[in-house]
């Protein structure tokens, strides 16, 4: 099997990226099953039907989410009917919608979980750690792969966790802070880690904002109207073939609005 893991997808510009490049990249490497972090999907926060759906059609199985799965409230029907899409399996158990989910695909059953960690994040969330152990008891015997998109922004709590689940995770691998980080590895007992897989969005931004409102927020410390950059893109990804053993960071540069 060979997976393709997506940061997270920021707005309009992130959206075209992956249908501009998504479909060729799963023909060039042969890719069988791929996991897209979608929180930012519309206008930089939040997942809507028509998002989610223009996403799936380029070709992506599972669409996870973060701490902006519910910024848009169209996203309550979607997490409650489509199996596709998930949130953090960590938030509180009356949340709409589900953390986890298998899949079978040529003939392979893949468990995917959405965790988030709970440093700097300030919401209320169970502890991942645990989440995890709770799910993988109910399943280790019952799926070939398990992926783990762990959101959260302390690379250390990241990397606490990729090395907690080491030997039992397929592949764990970040996301949230929209910076790609190039520490791509097999851990000791053989889980392929990864602590930021980086964002697709707008390269000429900050983490897919507007720079100039963000500039002035950090200048006169007002608050100021966060909105998703245009131009060109960013597309950040992480290969894994778990038949020949590859890993491979991708990030590909729009230039001048050509490829």
């Amino acid at each position: 099997m060979r997976f393709l893991l997506i940061g997270d997808v920021i707005g309009r510009t992130g959206r075209r990226a992956v249908s501009t490049l998504l479909p060729s990249i799963k023909k060039e490497y042969d890719v069988d099953f791929v996991v897209l972090n979608g929180e930012n999907l519309a206008h930089g926060n939040g997942i809507n039907q028509k998002v989610f759906n223009e996403v799936v059609s380029s070709g992506v199985d599972v669409i996870t989410s973060g701490n902006h799965t519910f910024d848009k409230k169209e996203v309550l029907p979607i997490l409650d009917t489509d199996p596709r899409l998930l949130r953090p399996a960590n938030l509180p158990p009356m949340a709409k919608g589900r953390g986890f989910g298998v899949y079978e695909k040529n003939g392979k059953k893949i468990l995917v979980i959405n965790l988030m960690g709970r440093v700097f994040i300030g919401i209320p969330l169970d502890c991942p750690f645990r989440k995890f152990d709770d799910i993988y008891q109910e399943f280790k015997d019952k799926v070939d792969y398990i992926i783990v998109d762990f959101h959260g922004e302390a690379t250390s709590e990241k990397q606490a966790f990729g090395f907690y689940v080491d030997g039992r995770a397929t592949i764990v691998f970040g996301t949230h802070t929209h910076v790609q980080t190039s520490d791509e590895r097999f851990l000791p007992k053989g889980t392929v880690f990864i602590t930021d897989v980086g964002m697709t969005g707008p390269l000429d931004s900050v983490i897919g904002m507007r720079k100039d409102e963000i500039i002035q927020k950090f200048i006169t410390g007002m608050p100021q109207k966060y909105e998703p950059a245009e131009g060109r893109f960013i597309f950040n990804a992480l290969f894994f073939d778990a038949e020949s053993g590859v890993i491979k960071r991708i990030s590909i540069l729009e230039q001048s609005g050509r490829i």
